[in-house]
């Protein structure tokens, strides 16, 4: 049964939401994190319970859950917006949003729609931004934004999922003069653009960090806070990463700002409270102890949980559990392996890049497995936790699994 409950983006935000739902990228509050409880705290010898698996399509966009189940796929030859019944798994609409994308890196969109009621604000991997109405199966309006801007989409495809703040649908654009852009929900005319750094390929986070609500977004070779209602840039941190590979979000702790970039970059934890942002602990270079490829660090009380990827995108990854006050390693799982995780009830659900699903006890106390199973071919989204059920998606099905204590 679900429920309406305030969350910090509700705080800004007029989307509704309610207990269950997981309405775009990073969940909720889009910090990765779940309010759901009364999850398997022990998995059974085959795994959690398999509700249902359907068709999708190409496509590294993540599942949102809010009544239906959303994502982005590459399919038919387009771009389209699927929605599934959240119980059967029936697929209820299939709208084409742009052509379809092919990259090098993987092909298929690679953003999370962001859901509000009966809408879904999505962008596509060459960068078309666009309103669809989920229930009648019609788009409302779309932009080629790096087209529209004068820029190029980047290099491995637009990943920036899509932000919903009180008035505004806010992307990382990377285009000149356009770092940052946000477009009218209602109308979508371009409301404001911020910043000149190149594109990067993590999504703007809206957080409680400097003593207000900011929007915080990692470009190519910056982070920038941002006034969520004008775009005023409050402060610019020069954060250079090779090949621009700055994907994980920025997360809040205590009020600062956490940044960590793979590539064997490294971690930056700073105070945003003043215009110049000062370092508060740093582990970088090739003995960093957290280095975020894909995945966003989860904190979890005065923990926070990584995956610490070595080398330049390379196979070798750690799990790893670190005092967010300090940086300091309280355990790491070494060759954990590489993938993407959120969190929900004290654990780690966890996706591996060759389609294995693991739960992992989220505590300070040590490292500890509730179970792992095979679902999927290779997949890099992480997984949603709506309604006592785990969603996950690869590049040719959704599946969803029970994951509710009996």
């Amino acid at each position: 049964m679900r429920r309406t409950v305030p969350t910090t983006l509700l705080a800004l935000a007029s989307t509704a939401t309610l207990v269950g739902d997981w309405p775009g990228f990073l969940g909720p509050d889009g910090n990765g994190k779940s309010p759901e409880t009364k999850l398997l705290d022990a998995w059974p010898a085959g795994g959690p319970k398999e509700v249902w698996r359907a068709k999708a399509g190409v496509g590294m966009s993540g599942v949102a859950v809010a009544e239906t189940v959303v994502t982005l796929a590459h399919q038919d030859g387009r771009q389209c917006v699927l929605s599934y019944d959240e119980k059967t798994g029936e697929l209820l609409k299939s709208v084409p949003v742009a052509p379809a994308y092919r990259n090098a890196m993987g092909n298929g969109p690679r953003a999370t729609p962001a859901l509000d009621g009966d809408h879904a604000f999505v962008f596509t991997g060459e960068g078309v931004l666009a309103k669809v109405d989920v229930a009648k199966g019609a788009v409302e309006w779309s932009h080629n934004v790096p087209g529209e801007l004068g820029g190029e989409p980047a290099e491995y495809g637009m990943s920036s999922s899509p932000l919903l703040t009180e008035k505004h649908v806010v992307v990382i654009a990377g285009s000149p003069g356009a770092t940052v852009v946000a477009y009218d929900r209602t109308s979508g005319k371009l409301a404001w653009k911020a910043g000149d750094d190149p594109c990067g390929y993590a999504s703007p986070a809206l957080l409680e960090v400097g003593g207000r609500k900011q929007i915080v977004a990692a470009a190519g070779n910056a982070v920038l806070g941002l006034d969520p209602a004008n775009g005023t840039v409050l402060w610019r941190y020069p954060w250079v990463t090779d090949f621009n590979c700055n994907t994980a979000n920025p997360v809040a702790v205590d009020g600062k700002v956490l940044v960590s970039s793979g590539e064997n970059h490294g971690s930056v934890l700073l105070d945003v409270s003043g215009k110049t942002p000062e370092v508060v602990w740093s582990t970088l270079g090739p003995k960093a102890v957290l280095r975020s490829e894909w995945q966003t660090p989860v904190l979890l009380g005065d923990h926070l949980y990584g995956m610490d990827n070595v080398g330049g995108a390379g196979p070798i990854t750690h799990l790893v559990c670190l005092k967010a006050s300090t940086g300091e390693v309280v355990w790491r799982e070494p060759r954990f392996g590489k993938g993407n995780f959120v969190a929900a009830d004290g654990k780690l659900f966890l996706t591996l890049l060759d389609g294995s699903v693991a739960a992992v006890k989220a505590t300070p106390q040590g490292f500890e497995e509730l179970g792992r199973i095979k679902v999927v071919g290779k997949t890099r989204q992480a997984p949603a936790v709506a309604d006592g059920r785990l969603y996950v998606r690869d590049d040719a099905e959704i599946v969803c699994l029970d994951v509710t204590a009996e």
